[in-house]
């Protein structure tokens, strides 16, 4: 294996999430034993934030920020990625709890880190795939990535995906401050600030299957605020009103990592 560039630490956002937290941080540290783990728990009703501080006593290797409420997606990565940058980590990975991003991929989307800045789990480059999804979900997810590709102008095959790596010099220059979306709209936008700065974005392909447990967050409201910013962001780019900080960076896909 690769060794990643520094320190990792995992953020995995929980709300509801007790079945599937102990399982998948066992699985975490099975797949890669010196990984940090910080749990962000928006005051789940289910008990998972106490599930966590019994994980963090137990182990370590396992942190826990707990928040006031539930406040979206894209706000507890937030809030993830600023207890990051207040430690010695230098890489930062975006992983769901609820056991459809699996672990034993998180090796290669760390090795791809050779070559790039941010490396995004990706679930439609060759030899990624999804297990389990209803077809209507995953014609859902495909059409809003093809959306978002044609109306941003950008090759990333899986803009959507919560299954990402950081650099922690990327996450230290997007202006963290300034992001405001949710859900999965949120993922499009920190991809596409990376690239607006410069940074290489890279695919790797992974497998992504059904949560097992739980029920998800996915709603009706997240994907039209998705499609209206990501809209606006493809029009004020080709009206020439964003500024990148320097030229756009490269993006490959992860087939060229195996």
């Amino acid at each position: 294996m690769v060794e990643p560039p520094g320190p990792v630490l995992v953020v995995v956002p929980t709300y509801d999430e007790r079945e599937n937290l102990g399982p998948a941080v066992a699985r975490l540290h099975a797949a890669l034993p010196d990984a940090d783990v910080l749990v962000v728990d928006d005051a789940s009703p289910d008990g998972t934030g106490e599930l966590a501080d019994a994980l963090a006593a137990a182990d370590e290797r396992v942190r826990v920020l707990h928040r006031s409420g539930k406040d979206g997606l894209g706000a507890a990565y937030l809030d993830g990625f600023r207890h990051a940058l207040t430690g010695e980590h230098q890489v930062v990975v975006e992983m769901d709890a609820d056991g459809s991003h699996a672990p034993e991929d998180l090796p290669a989307l760390l090795a791809a880190l050779t070559d790039a800045d941010v490396v995004l789990g990706s679930r439609y480059v060759p030899g990624g795939r999804v297990v389990n999804w209803p077809w209507h979900r995953e014609l859902l997810s495909r059409g809003g990535n093809l959306y978002s590709r044609l109306a941003l102008g950008v090759p990333l095959r899986d803009i959507t995906g919560g299954y990402r790596v950081y650099r922690r010099t990327v996450l230290e220059q997007l202006h963290l401050d300034s992001v405001a979306s949710q859900g999965y709209c949120f993922q499009v936008d920190m991809a596409w600030r990376a690239l607006q700065a410069g940074f290489r974005v890279s695919e790797v392909p992974i497998t992504f299957t059904e949560r097992e447990r739980g029920a998800s967050k996915m709603s009706g409201g997240i994907v039209a605020e998705a499609l209206w910013r990501v809209t606006c962001w493809g029009l004020s780019h080709r009206l020439g009103r964003d500024t990148p900080q320097r030229p756009a960076g490269p993006v490959t896909e992860g087939a060229a990592h195996g």
